[in-house]
């Protein structure tokens, strides 16, 4: 047994019957997942780390946290079993490899990281802790997720042959982290992802080698504050193209629509909400009938939550619904896009 699967054993039988979580970060994505918490099956809130101690304190208190501190006071702790990671984008990766090397099992807040080299440094650092590690893409877990895999393998739509899929919203300020290239603003890495990680997702599901996945055309604006405020791309998925489509200064539909040899799947909304996943999608047959899909909601920053703990008591590093290997696609193709508009 390695050092690493050791450290993954070990955290797996110290595992507390509802799992101890730790927030990294105060911010408001960081609160929509303690919110979403309480509806999760395996876990709980346990503690909050911050830059500051008061900002962690005055956090755990609005959610009922019993443990604060400093990142440093919290990674610290030997009773935490996961943590989620809700900083801004260029703290990631440091925060992901310091969890990891403590024992604990990561989610993360997409992107993983920055860069394509940072995020394989991160999955290193998983594969040698032996601990679950996972991009946090919320809208691939729930039934309508599972539903929409199930119909793109069966063939509903026979052999996948194009993807559309957009997802922009024009920002009340250019100011901010979002416009601020220092903490790696930008609509590609903010949102841009969302669009990308969806064709991969897809592709994959229809068996073509997203390995080989390329950018084959970008282009972009560059705003004021020097970061991408709009951009889109035509990816090649190894049997399959993909336009993408992103925005911070536009309101863009939020739509996805992916074709195939015998008909297209319309979604007006794959992404959901932070609250609630997607329920429904239009299946459109090449004779022009049609047939609404629809499924139960839930909480998906619960769902993604639970997939986490389970991948730790079952001894597994990977979470399936948001594989290492999407995770390395989505941030080679993001690195080609950004460098496709410089």
């Amino acid at each position: 047994m390695t050092a690493g699967m050791s450290a993954a054993v070990s955290a797996r039988m110290s595992v507390s019957p509802s799992a101890r979580w730790a927030v990294l970060g105060a911010g408001v994505i960081s609160g929509d997942f303690a919110t979403a918490l309480p509806a999760a099956e395996l876990g709980h809130l346990y503690a909050v780390g911050a830059r500051s101690t008061e900002d962690a304190r005055a956090f755990a208190d609005r959610f009922g946290a019993p443990f604060a501190g400093t990142y440093d006071d919290i990674l610290g702790r030997d009773d935490i079993d996961a943590v989620y990671i809700g900083t801004v984008h260029t703290t990631h990766a440091e925060l992901a490899i310091a969890a990891l090397a403590s024992g604990k099992a990561v989610l993360c807040e997409k992107p993983l990281t920055t860069s394509a080299a940072d995020t394989e440094a991160v999955l290193a650092a998983a594969e040698r802790a032996g601990l679950p590690l996972m991009e946090a893409f919320k809208y691939r877990f729930g039934p309508f997720a599972e539903r929409l895999r199930d119909l793109i393998a069966q063939g509903a739509i026979g052999e996948v042959t194009a993807i559309d899929s957009t997802l922009g919203f024009a920002a009340a300020q250019h100011t901010g982290r979002l416009f601020d290239p220092a903490t790696a603003g930008g609509a590609i890495l903010d949102v841009g992802c969302y669009p990308v990680s969806c064709a991969v997702g897809v592709a994959a599901a229809a068996g073509l080698p997203v390995d080989a996945a390329a950018v084959r055309e970008a282009d972009g604006v560059i705003g004021d504050t020097g970061v991408d405020v709009t951009a889109s791309a035509v990816l090649d998925l190894g049997g399959a193209t993909a336009r993408v489509r992103t925005a911070i200064v536009e309101d863009l539909p939020r739509s996805t629509v992916i074709h195939g040899t015998a008909g297209r799947l319309e979604i007006s909304n794959p992404w959901g909400s932070r609250t609630e996943s997607t329920d429904s999608a239009v299946l459109v047959r090449a004779d022009g009938t049609s047939e609404h899909v629809t499924v139960p909601t839930v909480s998906p920053m619960a769902a993604e939550a639970d997939a986490v703990i389970r991948a730790l008591r079952e001894g597994r590093v990977e979470v399936p619904e948001m594989p290492w290997e999407h995770t390395r696609v989505v941030a080679r193709l993001l690195d080609d896009w950004l460098a496709g508009l410089r």
